[in-house]
């Protein structure tokens, strides 16, 4: 695995197995972690104090750490649930090494503890990262979950994490207030969430690239997507389709 530092200063690195960077090299990969998953998340359950977060896919921490500085930072009597699936079992572990950001270094116990265990528990938060295929992993995930920070690598390198179907799996999984976070703003994607009964949305703002927040409940702080326009301007335009893919 090789580190490589991002735009703002951050570390991420690049998989050769997918030929891309785990996080926006432009964007800066802690930047990527606040503005398109933590901060939305947050935003829209201001007043949960119990927050179940699915993390697609583990990587190297990142959106799992800045969920828990978030939290101590601005919302310290939220209790926090977070599940993540991750293939590569030696990048987690590998993770104790890895140069992070000096604002998780309170946090270095809780990567130490999922290298070697994949488990973290304290009074407010419970943190689990299991070895598996994501696919698998939400098919057999039970409960509702209020938060799924979509952040496998792109359509184009990891389509089975696109589909329309793995979409109907997260979307059995999302509670009623329960929100989708992802950076990719593909035309298929959006149809893909579409399709399974999500209302998408545009995350923008300064400093980083649009992305998109996906819910089944309307959301009044971010623009509305259009997506019967976008699909009558894009008539041949298709999710991607399990049937399509070498499963």
């Amino acid at each position: 695995m090789q580190w490589v530092q991002s735009e703002d200063g951050s570390y991420t690195a690049y998989s050769a197995e997918y030929d891309e960077h785990y996080h926006s090299t432009k964007d800066g990969a802690l930047n990527e972690s606040f503005k398109k998953h933590v901060e939305p998340a947050f935003a829209l359950h201001p007043t949960k104090n119990h927050l179940k977060i699915i993390d697609i896919c583990f990587g190297l921490g990142l959106n799992t750490l800045a969920t828990l500085y978030y939290r101590d930072t601005y919302f310290p009597k939220t209790t926090l649930e977070l599940y993540s699936p991750e293939l590569n079992g030696e990048l987690v572990t590998s993770l104790i090494n890895f140069p992070y950001p000096e604002i998780f270094a309170p946090y270095l116990n809780v990567i130490t503890d999922l290298a070697i265990s994949g488990r973290y528990e304290d009074e407010r938060t419970h943190i689990t990262v299991e070895i598996t295929d994501a696919r698998r992993a939400m098919r057999e995930l039970e409960g509702k979950w209020d938060v799924c920070y979509q952040d496998a690598f792109s359509p184009s390198a990891n389509p089975l994490l696109w589909t329309q179907e793995y979409f109907a799996d997260v979307a059995r999984l999302m509670a009623d207030e329960g929100v989708v976070t992802t950076y990719s703003i593909a035309l298929a994607t959006r149809l893909a969430l579409y399709k399974n009964g999500f209302t998408l949305y545009l995350n923008a703002g300064e400093g980083y690239r649009q992305a998109t927040v996906a819910s089944r409940r309307e959301l009044e702080s971010f623009e509305k997507v259009d997506m019967e326009h976008k699909i009558a301007c894009n008539p041949s335009a298709e999710p991607l389709r399990d049937e399509n893919l070498a499963l």
